[in-house]
């Protein structure tokens, strides 16, 4: 906690959300520590109903920071986030034989809190982004230039295999069609 209670943080808290914080938690485990970009891509895959509601309170908070403390997203991680319980509804279902059971429709307080990384954590960040972006753009290149080649890539890789073999079938090919038509004209010569 030390090291969160020295940094520039702001906090966003979503009150009385229709969802239990038992299901809210493990996927605020999925986002702690991560950086907002890619803690905003786990919550647009993931399917639980509950990301919806984690992610507006994420852009939330990241608005706060930007608006309050000028701190720009590409600087945020999420240091906290956790899920406490709200009250709780009760409502009732009859039952057979005049009985009636509870159904409790719970609430929770969800709070998301963004901190700056320090300028270590943030240069070594940047340098990793910059290098993921290198190797993108090489393999980018890589592709480009290999793209004809992979088109052709089975039809290539089955001519090196049998490539003696088809000049030799294309060579017995003709004499073939050669001795065809020889053949033929011995058959008309014999006929006549």
């Amino acid at each position: 906690m030390s090291k969160i209670e020295n940094r520039e943080s702001t906090r966003s808290v979503v009150r009385y959300a229709r969802v239990s914080a038992h299901k809210a938690r493990p996927v605020l485990n999925q986002i702690r520590n991560k950086s907002v970009g890619r803690a905003d891509e786990i919550l647009a895959f993931s399917e639980r109903s509950v990301s919806d509601v984690i992610s507006g309170c994420l852009h939330s908070a990241v608005a706060n920071a930007g608006n309050n403390n000028g701190i720009p997203q590409e600087e945020l991680f999420v240091s906290e986030c956790f899920a406490d319980e709200g009250p709780t509804l009760k409502r009732f279902r009859p039952r057979a034989r005049g009985r009636a059971t509870s159904i409790f429709k719970r609430t929770c307080h969800l709070t998301v809190v963004v901190s700056r990384y320090s300028e270590e954590e943030l240069e070594a960040f940047q340098s990793r982004v910059e290098l993921r972006n290198e190797r993108k753009n090489l393999v980018a290149e890589t592709d480009l230039e290999d793209e004809p080649e992979s088109k052709n890539k089975k039809a290539r890789s089955l001519k090196e295999d049998s490539g003696e073999e088809d000049s030799g079938e294309e060579d017995s090919g003709e004499e073939d069609s050669d001795s065809d038509e020889e053949n033929d004209e011995q058959n008309e010569k014999e006929a006549n």
